[in-house]
Formats: C-alpha cells, sequence, structure tokens
C-alpha cells in the first residue's frame, strides 16, 4: 500500500499523544459514517473537542478529511508489511498482501468509500496508495518467476494487467460493473493472479 505519511500537525510539528489519539477516533467514525456531510462544529461535538483542537489537526475541514483518509491507508500501508515480513515465497506473499488489503477495507463503509470517491483531494490519496499497491504486485510477480515460483510466460505482462485491475477497483469501474466491494474485488484478484502464474508441479 501507499508510503507511510509522518505524523505531523501543521507547522511541521510533531503530533501530541491526544491528537493521535483524536485522529484514530475520527478515522473509525468516518469508516462507519462518511465525513463529507460532516461539519467541523459536528465533528467537534461527536469528538467532544473544540472546533480549535480540530484546526491544530488541519486547518480546514476538508484538508482533516484528507488527513484522516491518509491515517487510514498509512495504518493500511504498515498492516502489509508486517503480513508479508516474515514471508519468503511470492506466491504467499501475493496471497497474504491481497487478503490484507481485502480485509482491511472490509472495515471501510460504502459511505466512507462513497465519499472518498466524490471528494478529489480525498481520491488522490487512494489513487497514490494503489499505484503503491501494483507496483508491490509488480516486484512479488517478478520475484516469483526469479524463484520459479510462477511461469515466466507473459509474467511482465501480467503484472502490468494486476496494475491496471488494481486502478480499476480503486476507481470504482470494478465495482460498479460486478457489483463487489473494493474488498472483494481484491480477493478475487489474489484468486486470478495466483491461479494463472502458478508453475507446473
Amino acid at each position: 500500500m501507499a508510503d507511510r505519511v509522518p505524523l505531523r500537525a501543521p507547522g511541521g510539528r510533531r503530533l501530541t499523544a491526544r491528537q493521535r489519539v483524536l485522529l484514530t477516533e475520527l478515522e473509525k467514525l468516518f469508516l462507519v459514517e462518511g465525513f463529507i456531510d460532516f461539519t467541523l462544529d459536528d465533528l467537534a461535538a461527536k469528538m467532544h473537542c473544540s472546533k480549535s483542537t480540530l484546526y491544530a489537526l488541519a486547518p480546514s475541514k476538508e484538508q482533516l478529511a484528507v488527513r484522516v483518509v491518509a491515517h487510514f491507508f498509512r495504518g493500511a500501508a504498515e498492516e502489509m508489511e508486517k503480513r508479508i515480513a516474515d514471508l519468503d515465497d511470492a506466491r504467499a506473499i501475493i496471497e497474504a498482501y491481497l487478503a490484507g488489503i481485502a480485509q482491511y477495507l472490509n472495515r471501510a463503509s460504502p459511505a466512507f468509500m462513497r465519499d472518498i470517491n466524490d471528494f478529489p483531494p480525498a481520491r488522490a490519496a487512494y489513487e497514490m496508495n494503489s499505484r503503491a499497491a501494483a507496483a508491490h504486485l509488480r516486484s512479488f510477480i517478478a520475484r516469483g518467476v526469479e524463484d520459479g515460483v510462477f511461469r515466466d510466460v507473459h509474467a511482465t505482462l501480467i503484472a502490468e494487467m494486476a496494475g491496471v485491475l488494481v486502478e480499476s477497483i480503486q476507481s470504482g469501474v470494478v465495482g460498479s460493473r460486478a457489483g463487489v466491494s473494493d474488498a472483494e474485488a481484491f480477493t478475487a484478484l489474489a484468486e486470478l493472479l495466483l491461479g494463472g502464474l502458478a508453475a507446473p508441479q
């Protein structure tokens, strides 16, 4: 997933412990209810804090939304790194990586995913995340071919196609046409890749 985003407040200061907790609580709220319809007054009331406390995280509601979305994907990056850290087999890495993405996205409600799609700055964070995921998949496939786990037939092409599919999942094209969530689409991508690339036994 996407690279880590430094936990800093506006002006470059490191977030306090309280601000990190607040960011996590905002993420939980957004994952369930989305974020576009909230005002800063709404968020302050739900978080039991002042608007100035929220302004210390970001100078506007829009920038706060982007910050929370980025926090969500930063958490995804850290979780995926943990999942594959001790794995050596490319097949196991891809399976764990895509299953992890699917499981992580299962936390997100349709409202949250819809708001990301409808709010260009938040969508840009998801797009960056998808490009990073596609790049990781390409490297995993190349490693599998090197190790003899995957067939070398059109492996580069398949890696590029996987990248296109990741971006199509992110853009909502796959979900809207197939009637599935992004999490379900990533699970299906894992099955497609691992089945198609498997080397003869």
